[in-house]
């Protein structure tokens, strides 16, 4: 029941309450003009639509973890992330935007990956998770690049959620994952790509 409670919070809220005020609290939109906008809240559903994937994954994982001190890695991880699935959905209301409606699609697929990987081993696992969140950062220092210069309340949230999730990827290799085999780190940007550019628009 736990597991499901969760996935029905993730994927249609309310988003449980983060642990961290968001950064964007001491920005405002002055000068962000209607097509500035319209650009920053769709950047802003495609990274709310990856933190769906990413809570998914990290339940998943925690789901078929083999190891407890695993597991609560995953679970901690996930909560943190919380905050960026609280702090994205908050600036998609601002700007006016509407969050993915593929939402429900992003967390039943990620999830089946988490657990997947899960199944097949704590070191995989990790290595999972550190090889997903260094691609995480490449997409956003991406997005940090293409945000309108006068949206200064999207790219604080965007810069925290970046170093967030090197540390998370950093913590994932410390703690044994493995280096995944160059043709699934390709599996895995390409199913980023069809993700990243459907949320774009759905």
């Amino acid at each position: 029941m736990d597991q499901l409670d969760q996935a029905l919070h993730t994927v249609f809220g309310p988003v449980p309450m983060p642990s961290r005020s968001s950064p964007s609290t001491d920005g405002n939109d002055a000068g962000l003009e209607a097509a500035g906008r319209e650009l920053s809240g769709r950047l802003m559903r495609v990274n709310h639509a990856g933190e769906i994937c990413a809570q998914a994954l990290y339940q998943g994982q925690a789901a078929t973890a083999q190891l407890p001190q695993v597991r609560g890695k995953m679970e901690q991880a996930a909560q943190e992330e919380n905050d960026h699935l609280a702090w994205t959905e908050e600036r998609i209301r601002e700007l006016g935007g509407h969050i993915s409606y593929l939402n429900p699609l992003w967390y039943a697929g990620s999830f089946a990956i988490g657990a997947l990987a899960g199944v097949i081993g704590d070191k995989w696992s990790l290595g999972f998770v550190a090889e997903t969140e260094k691609q995480v950062v490449k997409h956003l220092e991406g997005h940090l690049q293409r945000l309108p210069a006068e949206d200064n309340k999207s790219r604080a949230i965007l810069e925290q959620m970046r170093d967030d999730e090197g540390r998370h990827a950093t913590v994932a290799i410390e703690s044994g994952g493995a280096e995944l085999p160059e043709p699934v780190r390709q599996a895995m940007r390409c199913a980023s790509k069809i993700m990243t550019r459907t949320a774009y628009w759905i």
